[in-house]
């Protein structure tokens, strides 16, 4: 994965912070390159996930957040900025020193990705999409988007959760070997700060509103 550092905005207002991404976005077009990606990311063996469409009573939003990623021992942080309509999703992945790493644009059917050419054509942004959609899209359109697992919203500590779990034998076992464990510190989830692991793959993302 590509290395990301901490954010460098801490001083800025939420205001300031959306400009920037934005600001970005466009300065960075003469060292990215523009990407067609596949709508379908692997999430474990045997289970992969496509894109969902966005749903038509989508409310409209604009949101910043810091995303902190932990894969093995390695930490990466990036700032994104999302936006969301029934139209379209645009998401800006932001680093320190003033380069945007990404600007994702995904209409519910094609997908499209400018990257900096610093990350490599390995990199893959949409992975990153497809984990938000896990996290804030409405469980059934999830689970119609999922191959060979379902999402759950089971009882937890935290005021709200979800699990996803591999359907190739569906027992009640099997259900509590959880491939994705999301928890919310919030009933609200685009208002909560959000963890997401992936315990098979050493993999955990956190999600802070700013």
């Amino acid at each position: 994965m590509a290395r990301f550092f901490n954010a460098i905005t801490n001083g800025l207002t939420p205001c300031k912070r959306v400009s920037l991404l934005i600001l970005l976005a466009l300065l960075s077009g003469s060292c990215s390159h523009t990407l067609e990606r596949q709508t379908c990311v692997a999430l474990a063996k045997d289970v992969s996930y496509c894109l969902a469409p966005i749903p038509a009573d989508s409310q409209v939003r604009s949101v910043t957040q810091r995303v902190t990623i932990e894969v093995d021992d390695s930490s990466h942080e990036l700032l994104t900025q999302l936006e969301l309509d029934s139209g379209q999703l645009t998401l800006v992945g932001l680093a320190p020193l003033g380069q945007a790493l990404f600007t994702i644009l995904f209409d519910g059917v094609s997908l499209n990705s400018q990257q900096n050419m610093l990350l490599g054509d390995e990199f893959k942004a949409e992975y990153l999409l497809a984990l938000i959609q896990l996290i804030y899209w409405p469980q059934a359109d999830v689970n119609a988007h999922l191959q060979g697992a379902r999402l759950t919203s089971p009882e937890c500590d935290a005021p709200r959760c979800r699990t996803i779990y591999a359907t190739v034998n569906d027992t009640k076992d099997n259900r509590r070997k959880s491939i994705i464990k999301i928890s919310f510190d919030k009933i609200e989830p685009w208002q909560a700060e959000v963890e997401l692991a992936i315990p098979q793959a050493k993999f955990e993302l956190k999600i802070t509103p700013i």
